[in-house]
């Protein structure tokens, strides 16, 4: 998290956003809508997340910590964010408009750019101790912390890095690769390399849940070749539309299993755009996360499992999902 995130008290990442693209590049590919490709998903999704869940809370009951040392740990990091900043659910109002925005099928852009406008305008009236702290001028104050390098003093040495910003500079590097990726999966699809791959896969889906392994190892295959999550979505999309239909299964197969093995396995590749967002914004690398992202890797093997024992397997009708 920046400096000016902390200032505006909302924080969007790309990935993380309500507004991610690949919500509605899932079932565009696979040739449904948006809301029959969410309500699908909660099929697989919540079995996930609860098996997650459950596997956290085994592991916190297992960690063996000093509980005394860690209390006073967290008091003594708490009682320095409360007395440098401004903390109120007032703030929420900020990101709870851009999920509004979401909610209202608003431009990703737009709501975006009222997220900004929002944060800047609270970090003016709540935040103003910590604006006059990068600078003397306040309007000064919110562009650095936007645009450029800034640092917020601070006694506790524990969350300098936390009170450390890059504002939008600090993310360049981030969209360099997302761009070379980009350039480089394009490349890779126009001379025919990801079909050819793509199709070997499809040659060797002779069965249902071949078809669904298949697609959820190209999704894989294509997230560690061509290093970004679209591509992964985008060309899978593509190639197993037709295979689909030849059997009888309804689109919103398709968009599940792209998005439960495309999306959510991108954050566990370092050279990929995820992986490498992540890094960029939290400064945990991938080899360091892998392992308690259960929800990342779990989440393709529950759309096999279902694949392969038929659960909540639609198949195309004449009537609306």
């Amino acid at each position: 998290m920046t400096a000016g995130a902390v200032i505006s008290g909302a924080y969007f990442g790309d990935k993380l956003s309500p507004l991610s693209d690949t919500t509605n590049l899932a079932p565009a590919m696979a040739g449904t809508d948006l809301y029959s490709h969410i309500k699908y998903m909660i099929y697989t999704t919540l079995p996930t997340y609860t098996i997650t869940l459950i596997v956290f809370i085994i592991l916190s009951f297992n960690i063996n910590i000093d509980l005394a040392g860690e209390m006073i740990d967290i008091k003594n990091l708490s009682h320095t964010i409360l007395n440098d900043f401004y903390i109120s659910p007032l703030l929420f109002l900020v990101p709870a408009l851009v999920i509004l925005l979401a909610f209202l099928k608003v431009r990703p852009l737009i709501a975006l750019g009222f997220g900004i406008f929002g944060a800047i305008i609270f970090s003016l009236i709540f935040q103003n101790n910590i604006l006059e702290s990068i600078n003397d001028s306040r309007p000064i104050s919110v562009l650095l912390s936007v645009f450029t390098d800034t640092s917020i003093p601070t006694e506790n040495p524990r969350i300098e890095r936390l009170y450390d910003s890059g504002g939008m500079k600090g993310m360049l590097w981030t969209i360099y690769l997302t761009i070379s990726a980009m350039i480089f999966g394009g490349s890779m699809d126009g001379i025919g390399a990801l079909k050819k791959i793509t199709g070997f896969l499809l040659s060797k889906a002779k069965t249902t849940f071949g078809l669904f392994a298949s697609t959820a190892a190209s999704c894989l295959g294509i997230n560690i070749v061509a290093s970004d999550q679209y591509l992964a979505i985008v060309i899978p999309g593509k190639m197993f539309k037709d295979a689909f239909e030849e059997k009888n299964l309804s689109a919103v197969n398709l968009s599940r299993t792209l998005e439960d093995s495309g999306t959510v396995t991108s954050a566990l590749i370092p050279w990929n755009t995820c992986g490498a967002y992540h890094y960029g914004v939290l400064g945990v690398s991938v080899a360091d996360y892998f392992i308690y992202a259960i929800f990342n890797w779990l989440s393709p093997v529950t759309t096999l499992f279902y694949a392969a024992f038929m659960i909540k397997i639609k198949m195309i009708t004449n009537h609306k999902f």
